[in-house]
């Protein structure tokens, strides 16, 4: 006996059938490759979470540095008497260590910081003047100096304490976001009690080259080095 052959209605349907399957398979397959390239449907969620918990350990981790390279600064320069004390090979020392905390500086911008505002106690220097190298012992600074800033009336105040208790006040103007021009315009002696106008060749420039919330560095345009700590965020000039 003979199979029976497919009527043609049959084998047009299974034609059309395979055409269909045939058209299909390329969109099946380009499907598959996506979902291949998709990430589950919970991986941005989690990528967020893992993104901010390594975000968070590598703030902690800068802070833990910067921590550790301000203590350093600080005990180099403690037994110093603010670098009356120190040689060429101290001051070379700190600068390398205030250099190492200037480049963990997290305020880019100290003069639009508040931060800046207030009175300032000066830790260490290298200014001869400051320090009074040139006078004799029992006139040099022997109290507290402070700096007093308002950055925002841009105005400044550097105060000794014992045994003169002198004053300078002086305007600043802004050369970048962290550098002034410095015209001293009083000097104060003996707390005040005699007032002299400042010669217009009195002027300077400071760079603040770290800020947080407790410690600032500044460098002057004659190259020297200027490390302070805050004391009264309220004061001003």
């Amino acid at each position: 006996m003979r199979a029976a052959l497919p009527s043609s209605s049959s084998a047009t349907a299974a034609a059309a059938n395979r055409a269909r399957s045939a058209a299909a398979a390329p969109l099946v397959v380009a499907r598959r490759r996506r979902a291949a390239l998709l990430p589950p449907p919970h991986a941005s969620v989690l990528d967020k979470l893992a993104s901010m918990f390594s975000g968070n350990a590598s703030s902690s981790g800068s802070s833990a540095k910067r921590d550790a390279a301000k203590q350093d600064l600080l005990d180099a320069i403690a037994p110093l008497k603010r670098g009356l004390l120190a040689d060429d090979d101290d001051a070379q020392r700190v600068d390398d260590l205030a250099r190492q905390l200037e480049r963990l500086n997290p305020t880019p911008k100290p003069l639009a910081s508040p931060l800046i505002n207030g009175r300032w106690e000066l830790l260490y220097t290298t200014s001869a003047g400051i320090l009074g190298k040139s006078k004799p012992a029992f006139l040099r600074p022997s109290g507290p100096i402070y700096q007093i800033l308002d950055a925002e009336n841009l105005r400044a105040r550097n105060r000794e304490t014992a045994p003169l208790y002198n004053t300078v006040s002086a305007d600043l103007r802004p050369l970048s976001q962290s550098k002034v021009a410095v015209q001293f315009d009083v000097f104060g002696l003996f707390g005040g009690l005699i007032k002299i106008n400042a010669p217009p060749s009195a002027k300077g420039e400071l760079d603040m080259t770290y800020l947080d919330e407790e410690l600032r560095v500044s460098r002057g345009d004659k190259g020297n080095l200027f490390v302070l700590r805050m004391v009264d965020r309220e004061d001003r000039p």
